[in-house]
Parts: structure tokens; C-alpha cells; sequence
């Protein structure tokens, strides 16, 4: 598994010297994701260079820049531990409270009016509380990125992350929840017990086919709305990108066959998704009996990874398996979005250079385009539930702000993210959610 490597090296200050560097990074089949220069000190520059590499290559590496006669390999920088140190979120007041006339509105006694008034007409909360922006972000840790079962601890940097992009992205507070339990009837007690402080349920990184449980079993029993980010977000965003994707290689989805290769999660949401917006034919391959169950419940023709290959059109997949897509399976003109993170089922440069009509990864195909105004617009629309026709609505228009030569947009442009609220929040109101 590929995974950031940031290197602080020491170069001469002098013509070549960075380009030699540069040199074996390449030599060593790397790509360079990120540069930059920290300081330069008299006659030596220090540079920060981001590398996503296998734990392996590591040591090679730094051997033959070390062997350079105009580099020193200083060591390895903590720029993402640095960003994550102490946590990436906090709860503030929107009150200063600066007197204790406003300590005694806010907290006892004034208080107790408001906590009256609530119990005489709960409707009264959504006014007078923060639930109706807060979201609970659940998670028991057991479908982690493409890291598995790695624990709900583990998991709290991910959901940290992702409470911090609503509040930045759609100004939202999320409040990462650990659950530390994997049997779904049980996980469903649990957060249906702490439903009353949220305003909506967002379900994260619990693995299948567990997850499709807790979801459906909540959507039914909570007034409020309750999605799988990595059902439901990620096929919002898939959808826009294979609207676009089939575009620019001259192929309609309406007309196309698509293959949808991993049926977890992520690839169930797709297919149903694709397949409520009337896409002719999907066929859906999975190593599980269960997940191919499923797909065809759904309406999708399950087959084998080989077939897919041979008559899909569009290729979807999602199955966190590195290189499973193999360049001599790839059909000349062929649009293949390998989505896992964060290695692809195959790369984007390999995919093309088999004849792909167009390649993209989930480095560019990412959910945080989708979660935040899906969110806002069902809050803001009071809505109690999700329709497809909010995620529908939510594809369409990620897909109409993306500029002619890209998939989608970039998310982080507020301007999206406003328009998917409002999109969002008028298909709710229409379709009576």
C-alpha cells in the first residue's frame, strides 16, 4: 500500500542539484506530489518533498540520494502528524459570553424557560438548539479508506476530518462518534439512543454487508435523516463523474453498458443509483455470493471480473484491491474510474496507455464534493429523510459545475458546495421528503 513519504533533503545551491534529486526520485519510478522550499541557508537550500511510495522503496531511496554528492538526506518531515497534533476540531460558543447577565440567559436560570418551552412543543429544539446543524458522524471502525478493520480509535483521524470539511465546507458542526460494535441490531440500539442530539445521522466506514443493515433498519426507525457516506456520497459524486466521464470520450451513459467491479459498499450505492437514473445495463462483479445477491435484487447482471472487462463500456471500481485491473484487460476506448483509495485498481496513466478512452482514480473522484451540501440542503429543508431524487440532485449539479476538461469541480469551491445545498434542499421540499 502506497502511502505519503514526506523527505527533508539538504541541497547545494547551485545549478542541477535540485534536478539530480529529482533524478532518482524518477529513476526509482516515483512521482513527486508535492514540492516545496523551506530555507535556504548561504550556499544550501532545504527542500520538502511529498512522495506517495511503498514502505519498501523507502530505503533505496534515501541510499542513493544520500550517495548524491550534492544532497543530504535529513530525515523525514511530520507535516501531516503536525496537522493532526491535538486533534483537528473543537466546539466553540457563538456567544461571548462576557457578563453575567448573559452567563444567566445562557445557563441557569434563564435556561430553564427555553427547556420548557421545548418539552411543551419539541418542535421548538430546531429553533432554539443547535441539533438542526449538528450531525453525528458514526463509525465502528471496520471499513477504514481502504486500511479494513482497523478499529473505531484508529478511525477517529478520518471522522475528525470529515466533521472539519462540514464545518469549512458547509458550516455544519459534526461530532465523530466511536462505537465500539460490530453486531448491526446492536450498533442500531446505540445510535438510535443517541439520535435526540443530532439533527441528521451520517454512517461511516462500517463495512459490509453489516452496513446496509444499520442504514436501512435507522432510515426506518428515525424521523430524521440518515445516510451512508460511503454508500450514497460516493455514488453522488461517481454518478457526476461518469456523466462527464462519458462525455468527453463521446459516450452517453443512457447508451452505454456500464461495469461496476466490487460490489461492498460503495459499489452497491453506485449501482443502484445509476440504476434508478435508468441506465440501460450494468453488470456487477464481486468475489462474494452475497454482495452478487444483492446486485441482482437490485436489477444489475452479475459476472466475472473478465466479462466486465469485455463488454462494459464504462468501468466503475471500488474494491480496494491494488492492481487488480490488469492493462492487457483494458478495451480500446474503455472509460475506467478505479476509485479505491488509496491505491487504484489500476492507474489512470496505465489505463490510458492500454487504450482507455479516459482514466481518473479517487484521488480526484472524492465524496467531500457530495457529504457537506447533502447534509446542509436536507437540514435546511427540514427534511426527515433521503430520497434519490436528492442524490440525483445533488450528481447533477456537481457534474454541470465542472469545467470542460474536468470530471467535477473543485471541492474546495464554497460556490459548489452552496449550489448542492440548494439543489439538495429544493429536490427535498419537491419530492415531500
Amino acid at each position: 500500500m502506497k502511502i505519503p513519504e514526506i523527505l527533508l533533503i539538504e541541497s547545494a545551491h547551485r545549478p542541477g542539484s535540485l534536478a539530480s534529486i529529482l533524478g532518482v526520485i524518477g529513476d526509482e519510478g516515483l512521482v513527486v506530489e508535492h514540492l516545496a522550499s523551506l530555507r535556504r541557508d548561504q550556499d544550501k537550500t532545504v527542500w520538502e518533498i511529498t512522495l506517495e511510495m511503498d514502505p519498501d522503496a523507502g530505503p533505496r531511496l534515501r541510499e542513493r540520494i544520500d550517495a548524491l554528492p550534492n544532497a543530504r538526506l535529513l530525515g523525514r518531515s511530520d507535516r501531516v502528524f503536525n496537522r493532526h497534533r491535538g486533534g483537528k476540531i473543537r466546539t466553540v460558543s457563538t456567544l461571548d459570553i462576557g457578563s453575567l447577565q448573559i452567563l444567566r440567559d445562557v445557563y441557569t436560570p434563564g435556561v430553564a424557560r427555553v427547556c420548557l418551552a421545548i418539552r411543551d412543543n419539541p418542535a421548538l429544539a430546531a429553533e432554539y438548539t443547535a441539533i438542526s446543524r449538528t450531525v453525528a458522524i458514526v463509525t465502528n471502525g471496520t471499513a477504514v479508506l481502504g486500511l479494513g478493520d482497523i478499529g473505531a480509535l484508529a478511525g477517529m483521524p478520518v471522522m475528525e476530518g470529515k466533521a472539519a470539511l462540514m464545518a469549512s465546507l458547509a458550516g455544519l458542526s459534526g461530532v465523530p462518534i466511536l462505537v465500539e460494535e460490530k453486531d448491526p441490531k446492536r450498533l442500531v440500539e446505540i445510535i438510535a439512543a443517541i439520535a435526540p442530539s443530532f439533527g441528521a445521522i451520517q454512517l461511516e466506514d462500517i463495512a459490509a454487508p453489516g452496513c446496509f443493515e444499520v442504514e436501512d433498519t435507522l432510515r426506518a426507525r428515525l424521523d430524521i435523516p440518515v445516510l451512508h457516506d460511503d454508500q450514497h456520497g460516493t455514488a453522488v459524486v461517481a454518478m457526476a463523474a461518469v456523466r462527464n466521464a462519458g462525455r468527453q470520450a463521446g459516450q452517453r451513459l443512457s447508451r452505454s453498458v456500464v461495469g461496476q467491479v466490487g460490489l461492498g459498499a460503495a459499489g452497491i450505492g453506485i449501482a443502484r443509483l445509476l440504476l434508478s437514473r435508468g441506465t440501460p445495463r450494468i453488470l456487477g462483479a464481486d468475489l462474494d455470493a452475497g454482495a452478487r445477491q444483492r446486485f441482482a435484487a437490485l436489477g444489475g447482471e452479475p459476472a466475472d471480473l473478465a466479462r466486465v472487462m469485455a463488454e462494459a463500456d464504462i468501468v466503475i471500481a471500488t474494491t480496494g484491491v491494488p492492481g487488480l485491473i490488469k492493462p492487457a484487460m483494458v478495451r480500446a476506448g474503455q472509460v475506467i474510474l478505479a476509485l479505491s483509495n488509496p491505491d487504484p485498481e489500476i492507474e489512470p496513466q496505465a489505463a490510458l496507455a492500454a487504450g482507455a478512452a479516459f482514466a481518473a482514480d479517487g484521488k480526484s473522484i472524492n465524496n467531500v464534493l457530495g457529504f457537506p451540501g447533502l447534509f446542509r440542503g436536507a437540514l435546511e429543508a427540514g427534511a426527515r429523510r433521503f430520497t434519490d431524487e436528492m442524490l440525483v440532485a445533488a450528481a447533477e449539479t456537481i457534474a454541470d459545475l465542472a469545467s470542460d476538461h474536468d470530471l467535477v469541480p473543485d471541492p474546495l469551491n464554497l460556490a459548489v458546495h452552496d449550489a448542492v445545498t440548494a439543489a439538495v434542499a429544493k429536490a427535498a421540499r419537491d419530492s415531500g421528503a
